[in-house]
Parts: structure tokens; sequence; C-alpha cells
């Protein structure tokens, strides 16, 4: 599970369908910094160890510094190129690959995502006939996902021009029509407020896009109760109650899909002290599903944390994956665990956009049972 534990929450901020709601760390981290490199390409070619090629708009990168005596680490300024006409492309050689001795460069959500499209990758493990030739010799290559920029959801270049930093804030959490579209956490003050336009470069989930079009939210209401506020010091207590009060709701309520949710976490690269981390949902159908990284100290304290919210039917896609493999891609026993039949299964695979792994005959048989 994400655990949030040494941020505090500060009141939510809103525009419109955003609301943004600031996460302060007491006590910075200060022998880990992070600081952005912005690339002017719109296109990135990522070659992977396995042979497999990652293809993807890349904007920026997250560039990690740390000191491996615990002193402070200072973070590098950002660095803005110009706009090109042409459409260039970068080759980079992996999604986290060490600058310098105490350096990594990563792909900030790059690195989530392409967890997320290597789930179950290689396709049946067994010639089971149901199966495609294409699903049996190259798996589920090509693999595509869609996402939209920060810059196309509605409201939110707005909302981060005009909401105000807190002092000693180093995250927070996004929410489009209050839900949970993205988390973000950086070990220190200085490099939130440095980071923080990024997030208009970020990757969002189809479901986001579409809230911020055609929903609103409202301030949370506060009444005070002028009954028992008679002093400065009375009106600045109800004050802070009920800064407590909306504390308590956004961690147990609103914040709920992303801390009470399993992920199955995957290390990719030990930074002196921290790790850094990529994770996967459960793909629980009751719950919201996030991807994502995360920076963690030997004592599994959080310094970095970046999500994606996926839509319902990457959800979707994600759990029947899941299910396959957990039986070895045999649509009978898969189908019996789901409490349906092949013909059913089927066509759910189809509708997810895999139809293409059952050889066609069978996909065939499987529609007309569906009709009859």
């Amino acid at each position: 599970m994400i655990d949030l534990t040494g941020l505090e929450t500060r009141p939510a901020q809103t525009w419109g369908a955003v609301r943004l709601v600031p996460l302060v760390r007491p006590r910075p981290i200060v022998d880990l910094r992070l600081h952005a490199r912005a690339y002017g390409e719109d296109l990135t070619v990522v070659s992977l160890p396995d042979k497999t090629v990652y293809t993807s708009y890349v904007p920026h990168s997250f560039v990690a510094s740390w000191t491996g005596d615990g002193t402070p680490a200072a973070a590098f300024g950002t660095q803005l190129g110009e706009p090109r006409e042409c459409l260039p492309i970068r080759f980079e050689r992996r999604m986290a690959r060490r600058v310098d001795k105490n350096r990594l460069r990563f792909l900030p959500l790059h690195l989530a995502m392409e967890g997320f499209l290597a789930l179950h990758f290689g396709g049946p493990l067994i010639a089971w006939e149901e199966w495609s030739r294409q699903a049996l010799a190259d798996g589920l290559s090509p693999r595509v996902e869609e996402a939209y920029t920060g810059a196309q959801i509605t409201g939110l270049d707005d909302a981060l021009k005009v909401f105000e930093i807190y002092p000693g804030q180093c995250g927070l959490l996004l929410y489009v029509a209050d839900a949970l579209a993205a988390a973000f956490v950086v070990p220190h003050p200085e490099d939130y407020r440095v980071l923080h336009p990024t997030l208009i470069r970020d990757m969002y989930g189809e479901q986001i896009y579409q809230y911020a079009l055609f929903h609103s939210v409202a301030d949370v209401p506060v009444r005070i109760d002028e009954t028992r506020v008679s002093t400065l010091a009375d009106l600045r207590a109800q004050a802070a109650g009920h800064e407590r009060d909306w504390a308590d709701f956004h961690d147990t309520v609103m914040a709920a899909g992303l801390t009470e949710s399993h992920a199955y976490e995957m290390r990719v690269y030990r930074l002196g002290r921290f790790t850094l981390n990529r994770f996967l949902p459960s793909f629980d159908r009751r719950r919201e599903n996030h991807i994502g990284e995360t920076i963690t100290d030997e004592n599994g304290r959080l310094a970095y944390l970046k999500t994606f919210r996926l839509s319902v039917a990457q959800s979707k896609r994600g759990y029947l994956l899941s299910r396959l493999a957990e039986h070895g891609w045999n649509m009978t026993a898969t189908a019996e665990a789901l409490g349906a039949t092949p013909a059913m299964l089927g066509m759910r695979l189809e509708r997810a956009g895999f139809g293409h792994l059952l050889r066609q005959d069978v996909l065939d048989g499987y529609r007309k049972a569906e009709r009859h």
C-alpha cells in the first residue's frame, strides 16, 4: 500500500472541476533532490534490455541527486529548450539511467506505464488451440495505451497558475470532479516549487479528461460556531479544528482509493540509501486502480511519488490479462474462474481490444455462441 506517513494535508483549493490538496512535509529530506530536464523532441523511442521498444511522447525527465553520507544535496535548475518546427526523435537506452556516480535520470510516469504495458506481454506460454499464430509468436506486441497530457485537462493549467503553494509543500493530490487523478510527492519544498509546473506536461487517463469536461466541484463549506467565539484565540481554535477535520476526512475517505489499495511493487534502481520502485495495482474492479513510481528510504519512508489513474477500460484489460496468466492462458479454466463460458470470455477479450489474440475461426464461433 502507498504510505503517506510524514506528509500532512492542508486545506484544498478548487478551480472548476480541479481540486488540489497540498501535502506538506514538516521535515524535508535533504540528501535526495530532484530536478527536471525538459526535452524539445515530440517523440521518444526507448530501447529496453529485453530488446523490446517503448515509443511515446516524453516531455521531460527527472534527475535524482543524492549523497552517500546523508549531507544535503543541491538540485540543478530546470532547463527549457526552444520549440522546434520539425518532428525530431530522441533515442534513449533505458527508462532509468545513471548519469554519474550520484545522479540518476528517469522518465516520470513512463517508467510506470512501461510496467503496465509489459504486463504479461509475452502472451500464452502454452500453445492452446484458441490462440492465433501472432499471439503465440509475438505475444501482445504491439501493446498500445492512450493518455492525455495535462494541457488537455480543462482548467488544470489555470489551477496550477493561481493556486497558492504552501510553506513546506512537498507534493499534492490532484482531484478532477473529486476523483483522484494523480499524486505527486518530492523530497524537498524547493524541488516542489521547481517541479510544480511539470504537472501540466504529465499524462492523465481518459476518465479524468472526461470528468474535467462535464463536472465541477464546490469548496468544502466551513461554518464557525459564533456562540463559541469571543476572542481571537477562540477563532483560531475553530479554524484549527476545521483544518484537522478536513485532513481526517481527506486521509480516510478521499485518498482511500490510493492508500488502501494493494499494489505490487518492483525495484528498479538503488540510489544509495534510497530505492526507486514502480508499482502495479491489484486490478480490483471495485476500487480505483493506480500505477506509479516511488522512491523510498531504507525505512520505507516515502521520498518521491508519482501516479497515473487507469481508466475503467485499462483496468479491465489489466484484470483480464492477470486472470489469463493466473490460469496459464487456458480459456476454459479462466472462464470457469470468472463464472463465465469460454464464449463470454472471448467476447470480453474482443471488447477489451484483445480479439486479435484469438484465432479468427475461434472468435467467429464465440460470436455465434453469444448470439444464441
